[in-house]
């Protein structure tokens, strides 16, 4: 039986990861709405020398990754990111509270793929607006949703690798 101690703790990383998806999702979602309008009015815009800013509709998965499939792709996508996302929120409800920063990039990925889902559902496809570039090397275009994905990916993979782990080190007791 759990101590009453131990269920707060619990309870309060369940409700921190969650709030570190919402966060993603809600910042996606908002960027998504102002850039869209923004760039639909004004058109592409060059912020510094690489970085520009450009409306674009992605049809396919990452990268445009079989973006002219012929439109049965969507359904595939959307049955992916649906059950990523179940299995992250089950993930993050099972997650034991010692496990802070792989569950950090677990509920980045979440907050991400459901910023990405949303689009996908309302328009059939993602909204992307920044544009990476040098010289003749591009970078497909990408949005928060995507960003939040990487990251969260990268701290994933890091912590397996055990680069954000604790390492053991000399006791100094007396005993």
């Amino acid at each position: 039986m759990e101590k009453p101690l131990e269920n707060n703790r619990i309870g309060r990383h369940r409700i921190a990861f969650a709030l570190v998806a919402v966060v993603f999702l809600v910042a996606d979602w908002v960027s998504k709405r102002v850039f869209q309008d923004w760039l639909d009015s004004t058109g592409p815009i060059e912020v510094v020398a690489g970085l520009r800013l450009i409306l674009v509709h992605n049809h396919g998965a990452a990268f445009g990754f079989l973006a002219s499939a012929g439109g049965w792709q969507r359904g595939l996508f959307i049955s992916v990111a649906a059950a990523v996302m179940i299995y992250l929120a089950w993930r993050l409800w099972a997650a034991r509270p010692e496990e802070t920063v792989v569950n950090t990039g677990f509920a980045m990925i979440l907050g991400g793929a459901a910023g990405n889902l949303i689009d996908r559902v309302q328009h059939g496809y993602v909204i992307d607006f920044i544009d990476i570039h040098f010289k003749a090397w591009h970078w497909p275009a990408f949005n928060v949703a995507d960003s939040a994905i990487m990251i969260g990916a990268a701290v994933v993979i890091f912590d397996s690798l055990g680069l954000f782990r604790k390492k053991p080190g000399k006791r100094n007791d007396l005993a």
